[in-house]
Formats: C-alpha cells, sequence, structure tokens
C-alpha cells in the first residue's frame, strides 16, 4: 500500500512517536522510508552583527541537525528498518513547504509526522508545521501526537 514513508524529525516525543510509528508501517508493507530534519539557516545569513560569526553558528546549526537525524535514524535501525536520512536547508522558507516539496521530489505516498497540538494563542503565535503540511502536501499525512502527562 505504502512503498515510500517520509518522516520528518526533531526529537520531540511526539516526533519519536511518530518514526516509531512508521517503522511499524515499513515493516508491514515492506516501504522505503526517509527521515528527514530542517535547519533553518536564515536567521542567522544576514550581515552586519559584528558579534556574531554567521558562518560559524550555521555550521553549528547544522551539527545538531546532523545529530538529531543520526540518532533518528538509529532508533528506525533498532526497530529493523533501514532509512534513507536527508538534512534539508531551509534558507527563511516555510518550513511545511521545504517537507512537502522534499517529500514530492522523492516520490513518498504517505508522509508520518507528530504534532505537538498546540491551542489557543500559542498556536496562533507559533503556527503549525504539521498543519502547513497538511495544507501543502499532495499525498497523504499522517499526524500522531503524544498523549500528554
Amino acid at each position: 500500500m505504502y512503498q515510500r514513508i517520509f518522516v520528518p524529525v526533531d526529537d520531540s516525543d511526539t516526533s519519536n512517536l511518530a518514526l516509531s510509528e512508521a517503522c511499524k508501517l515499513a515493516k508491514v508493507f515492506g516501504s522505503s522510508i526517509k527521515l528527514v530534519h530542517v535547519v533553518d539557516l536564515a536567521q542567522f545569513g544576514w550581515g552586519g552583527t559584528e558579534f556574531l560569526d554567521a558562518t560559524e553558528l550555521q555550521k553549528s546549526i547544522k551539527q545538531a541537525g546532523e545529530q538529531v537525524l543520526g540518532q533518528a535514524g538509529e532508533r528506525a535501525r533498532a526497530q529493523g528498518v533501514e532509512p534513507e536520512c536527508k538534512i534539508l536547508e531551509s534558507w527563511g522558507d516555510k518550513i511545511a513547504a521545504v517537507l512537502s516539496d522534499d517529500a514530492s521530489e522523492w516520490g513518498a505516498d504517505l508522509i508520518v509526522m507528530g504534532t505537538h497540538g498546540l491551542g489557543g494563542l500559542m498556536h496562533l503565535l507559533m503556527g503549525s508545521v504539521a498543519e502547513g503540511v497538511l495544507k501543502v502536501a499532495d499525498m497523504p499525512v499522517l499526524l500522531l501526537r503524544a498523549p500528554e502527562d
């Protein structure tokens, strides 16, 4: 049914839950799985800050993203799934569009991701990457939310 499962990861509980569910689906369907993590480099891409080395900050952001992605890859392998892993770079783009575009380019037929389920003012202020993906993706999206403590 689903042969190419695309999984954005960010090292949150909801992301880990989504990764676990994606691995279960991949094992059942014999699917390929792609894990991605988006790093937004635009926030440190502008000049004019004498006190900050933008290149070093961007390098640190990429390294942190690689670590998150590496840990997610280890979790997938521990569940018996060998994932493809990729860092996606954003330069101020909407994260949802970056994810949806890469999923389409890869030929994903399902996106599995966590959602934090923010409501009210927090949702208004923060927005929702998951909601954005739902609006722009041209394939099914499975959202998982970690139960509240």
